[in-house]
């Protein structure tokens, strides 16, 4: 078993929203040099804005990249399982700013008082160019319809398999998280 894979079981990333856990590792880099690091903790102020992330890629393959948060609102009442941060479908090649942004990316918001909350990055490689028309599109200052989503039943419905490569930090409230509910108009 990989680093990873211990990581995501230690942390019940698997079996809370995967049955199996990713064996490559997501490089997840956010504004100052804050890296991702398998369980460590940062606070929402690090990582309000979008971040690079890398992996291992091939040129001519397409991939889904996913934020998802499991513990809403919070580990022990997670009756939002999971809230979907960032999604975007048919990266090509790696490059995720040419993707098709599916939900823009929304830094960590836990709740006052909810403790710790993970923060779950996954990378999937598509069969195909997917057709992600049907899928709602949902603006950075939205937070409608991110709730009660999961990522197993997309990756399912679009035929992704196992993801591929992961990564994850955890947050706790922190004094930036008023602003960012001040930005979710809906």
């Amino acid at each position: 078993m990989t680093d990873i894979q211990s990581a995501f079981k230690k942390h019940c990333i698997v079996p809370d929203i995967l049955t199996t856990a990713p064996s490559e590792l997501l490089d997840i880099q956010y504004r100052g040099n804050i890296i991702v690091d398998l369980g460590k903790e940062l606070t929402p102020t690090q990582v309000k804005d979008k971040p690079t992330v890398k992996w291992a890629t091939k040129d001519t393959e397409y991939y889904t990249l996913a934020l998802v948060d499991p513990d809403a609102p919070s580990r022990e009442n997670p009756k939002f399982r999971e809230w979907h941060h960032w999604l975007i479908g048919n990266v090509y090649g790696g490059d995720i700013n040419k993707g098709e942004v599916l939900s823009d990316y929304i830094g960590s918001g836990p709740p006052k008082g909810t403790g710790l909350h993970r923060y779950v990055f996954l990378v999937y490689k598509q069969p195909e160019k997917c057709d992600f028309s049907k899928v709602k599109k949902l603006p950075n200052n939205s937070g409608s319809n991110r709730g009660k989503f999961s990522i197993s039943k997309f990756a399912q419905q679009f035929k992704l398999g196992p993801p591929i490569a992961g990564n994850f930090f955890v947050a706790k409230y922190d004094d930036y998280v008023p602003k960012l509910y001040a930005q979710l108009k809906d």
